[in-house]
């Protein structure tokens, strides 16, 4: 037994350490794929680490040197015409004031440190944390959200590189900027940054130099805290949050910093809360500096490269190729120094763009009258209600692109309302009843409008003016209502939006944002091309038809604009008005007809031109005589006719995808091809998305024909009968026919100049003529005001015993014919009682009586055409006398067709 133990015992513990060895073995392979995992990865971190070195110092290699001269020096930048050659203006650092560190009062440097970079004394040039929250914000609301570039690094764009947004260039950014940190002390880069940065227009560059152009202030230690925190809101963006132009978003911006500066502990909320209570404007100084010349275009200019490169113009050294042009611009220039046309008064203002339609360029800009620099733009800055001008955007341009309307589209103008029921009413207050969509946009009624609008929907019609570059909804501020479609903005347009929308028009459907700068060459050698690409933003189809509505505006017979036509130029376009409200009209005592804004914006093939007229302030003054409210066409077609001279003119062409067809007027809610039946004057031509022209032939006139067909059939002419009776010595006179509407006179002359009227207006009847004369003649005429007219005659005849002896001795049956009395006694009446129509007879219809051209909100109803009345020679004896010898000259009512209804 103590074998086996010893067997039994020997296998067990071999089987034990069988296990622990494999164990083991299995520890020892486990152990080894982790070391290799682990190696393999640190090889990889090894490689990407050298990778990742070898493009950094790649990436950097060819960066520039912090140079001194460079930080703290300004180099001009040149401005050029849109010829490449002529040299505009030389913009340099003249009037840079530069301060230093110990200058800057400590409230100035936390405004703007609380702004661009609160954790500015903690980093090294780059903030990580910073950057880790920007990712952050931009990964949630989108890409460029929020920025993460420090002043130090806002020094170095400005100083040393190109705005292009390369991986590359950023990089260089931050090492220029580590660079930059190593090299001067906190206070010298904030010294750099605060005498660098841009303000303005009129080039504004630097702290000192803003702080004189604002508040008139040399000290910077005489700067109040709100002073200070508008000063620091404004580099982000220096147009928008001018306080001059924009006071309202100015006050937003410094309130922004205000509580910035609160919440980094650099102020108490109070202090914060106090600052708050100054009105944005309240210690501006005045503007005065007058404008050189074309410093309006330029300081567009200077935006432009601000805003697209974040490139400091004054002090980088750029060439800047604009698209000016120099002849439309000296033009627009002399015109808004009132010696082309004449101004109603020293504070009536103007603001108008020139674009060429193909590329999107800006060629002129009238910024305005007795403007001063950095002055308020009233092409580009100010936002006003397009009135009428919005219409072809906002209601017909969205009914063609997305519900195919033709221009013969039939629309009810007649009694309507918003969706909320708010009424709306047209400015004539008078409505057309159906009318076409052509002539609706040409005589601008408002209710059509709105009903093209709600036909396609609001959200479709904010989808397609936003497609025009239009800023609506929320992206405006404000909700977008049924109000836009008649102009009714809360905030409004600019002349320079206004022109981009229509030049669309006016180039096949293709949109190119407005732009005033081509390219930009830095110093480095960079160039940058800043010209926007064109995108579509309708089909041709529209683009062609509204233009050809449009055209209808300034063409007969109902167009609002006619005066701004020129002879060989194809113009399209559109006015526009905006009234005061009830509470500004009590305000400022502005009477009835005075109104705020007058727009006309226009195009020909190769050019746009957006004109916006009226007062800075309603304090200023109101547009209300004819002349004022003619001036924005009037400008419009002095601009126009300039800058089209020499030009090919060429017409707007019809794309494949229209067809013109002939189809009869609008008089329901059906278009329909014309019969054989409509006259030419109810025939019209208008255009249709091809695939949609209509098919159907139209009865309206075949069944007028055979309603007048039948009714004429139904009708009993006019008949009057005049017999002798010899028993009772009375001729008999009976007059009927017509119907129950008729009115009936009858007239009655003898060949003794016996005149006398047997019925007037009266109805069907009969009378006697008791012992009439023997031997006179007796004339009858019938008239009627329905049923034509007739005449009868009656000759009595002379009793036995007044017959004449025969002393004759002709043979019998050869008596003497008396050519008056028929060839024997008892025949003289042998025609007595037949009827004798005569035809109504109509005078000559007035070419001119026709549809009458639209002036203005008047209703006139046009004379009825001229028409022979009983005037006593209608050719049927009638002397037109009764029987007190008095004339009888009657016209007959004006139709319906003799009527005209002008607005």
């Amino acid at each position: 037994m103590s074998d086996n133990y010893r067997s039994r015992e020997e296998r067990r513990r071999a089987m034990n350490d069988n296990k622990q060895t494999n164990k083991s073995q299995g520890n020892k392979k486990k152990g080894g794929i982790f070391r290799k995992i682990v190696a393999a990865v640190f090889i990889l971190g090894i490689i990407g680490l050298i990778a990742g070195v070898g493009t950094f110092f790649a990436l950097i290699s060819d960066a520039p040197k912090v140079d001194d001269s460079v930080l703290k020096d300004s180099f001009s930048s040149k401005i050029y015409a849109n010829d490449g050659k002529t040299v505009l203006k030389e913009v340099g650092g003249e009037k840079r004031t530069y301060v230093q560190y110990d200058e800057i009062p400590q409230t100035v440097k936390n405004a703007f440190i609380a702004t661009e970079d609160v954790r500015f004394y903690k980093h090294h040039g780059i903030d990580f944390y910073r950057i880790g929250g920007a990712v952050v914000a931009n990964f949630k609301e989108g890409f460029g959200s929020e920025g993460a570039s420090t002043i130090t690094q806002q020094v170095v764009k400005n100083s040393f590189l190109s705005p292009e947004k390369t991986v590359k260039r950023k990089v260089q950014e931050m090492w220029l900027s580590y660079q930059l940190e190593r090299k001067y002390s906190k206070q010298q880069i904030l010294e750099m940054y605060l005498n660098k940065i841009y303000f303005s227009t009129g080039e504004v560059y630097g702290i000192a130099k803003a702080a004189e152009t604002f508040y008139g202030v040399t000290d910077l230690n005489d700067l109040t805290i709100d002073q200070a925190a508008m000063l620091a809101g404004l580099p982000k963006a220096p147009s928008t949050y001018n306080p001059y132009k924009n006071p309202e978003n100015a006050t937003k911006r410094r309130n922004t910093v205000l509580n910035l500066m609160a919440k980094n502990g650099f102020i108490t909320q109070a202090e914060a809360d106090k600052a708050k209570q100054v009105d944005v404007q309240a210690n501006l100084v005045e503007q005065n500096e007058k404008t050189s010349k074309y410093d309006v275009f330029i300081d567009q200019v200077i935006e432009e490269v601000q805003e697209k490169t974040d490139a400091n113009v004054s002090s980088s050294g750029l060439e800047i190729y604009t698209t000016l042009d120099v002849d439309a611009q000296d033009y627009v220039d002399q015109l808004m120094n009132n010696e082309i046309v004449t101004f109603p008064n020293d504070k009536f203002q103007a603001g108008l763009v020139v674009l060429n339609n193909e590329t999107g360029a800006v060629e002129a800009i009238g910024g305005g009258r007795n403007r001063v620099a950095g002055g308020l733009n009233f092409a580009t800055d100010i936002e006003r209600q397009p009135g009428s001008t919005i219409k072809p955007v906002l209601d017909y341009g969205p009914a063609v692109e997305y519900l195919k309307w033709s221009t013969a589209e039939p629309i009810k103008d007649e009694p309507h309302q918003y969706s909320n029921g708010t009424q709306i009413r047209n400015y004539s207050r008078n409505y057309k009843g159906w009318v076409s969509a052509r002539e609706a946009l040409g005589r601008s009624l408002n209710i059509p409008a709105l009903k093209a609008f709600q036909a396609v929907g609001a959200d479709k019609a904010q989808e397609f003016g936003e497609g025009l570059g239009l800023e609506l909804g929320e992206s405006s501020g404000e909700k977008f209502a049924e109000a836009f479609s008649i102009g009714g903005f809360t905030k409004g347009v600019t002349p320079m939006e206004l022109a981009g929308a229509y030049s669309a028009f006016a180039n096949e459907g293709m949109f190119t944002k407005p732009y005033t700068v081509t390219k930009v060459k830095f110093s480095d050698g960079t160039e940058l091309d800043l010209s926007p690409k064109p995108k579509r933003a309708m089909q041709d189809y529209t683009a062609f038809m509204v233009t050809d509505m449009m055209k209808s505006v300034v063409e007969a017979p109902y167009g609002t604009a006619r005066a701004v036509r020129v002879p060989g130029l194809d113009i399209a376009g559109k006015t526009g008005t905006s009234n005061f409200s009830a509470k500004e009209k009590a305000s400022f005592n502005i009477p009835e007809g005075g109104v705020k804004d007058v727009w006309f914006s226009g195009f020909t093939p190769k050019y746009t031109v957006s004109v916006w007229t009226g007062y800075e302030k309603n304090s200023d003054g109101y547009i209300y005589s004819e002349n004022e409210k003619a001036m924005a066409k009037n400008i419009f077609k002095q601009v126009i006719t300039h800058v089209s001279q020499g030009e090919e003119k060429g017409s707007f062409k019809q794309p494949d995808s229209v067809v013109k067809r002939a189809v009869e007027k609008v008089s329901s809610k059906d278009v329909k091809k014309p019969s054989g039946a409509t006259p030419k004057d109810s025939i019209t031509y208008e255009y249709f998305v091809r695939g949609t022209e209509p098919t159907k032939v139209s009865q309206v006139f075949v069944e007028k024909e055979k309603e007048k067909e039948e009714k004429e059939e139904k009708e009993e002419k006019a008949k009057l009968t005049a017999s002798f009776s010899e028993g009772s010595n009375a001729i008999n006179v009976n007059w009927s026919g017509g119907d129950d509407e008729t009115e009936f006179t009858v007239n009655m002359t003898s060949s003794d100049g016996v005149s006398q009227t047997l019925a007037d207006k009266g109805s069907a009847g009969s009378t006697s003529i008791p012992s009439p004369i023997p031997g006179a003649t007796y004339s009858f005429i019938l008239s009627t005001n329905n049923a034509g007219s007739a005449s009868a005659s009656v000759k009595v005849p002379q009793t036995a015993e007044e017959e004449p002896e025969d002393d004759s001795e002709s043979e019998p049956g050869d008596e003497e014919q008396n050519p008056d009395e028929g060839t024997r006694p008892e025949d003289e009446n042998e025609n007595d009682g037949e009827e004798t129509d005569q035809p109504d007879s109509e005078g000559p219809q007035n070419p001119d009586q026709g549809q009458q051209p639209d002036q203005g909100e008047t209703e006139n109803s046009s004379e009825p055409p001229s028409q022979p009345g009983n005037n006593g020679n209608n050719g049927n004896g009638n002397n037109g006398t009764n029987g007190n010898g008095q004339g009888n000259n009657q016209q007959p009512p004006a139709t319906p067709d003799q009527q005209t209804e002008n607005e």
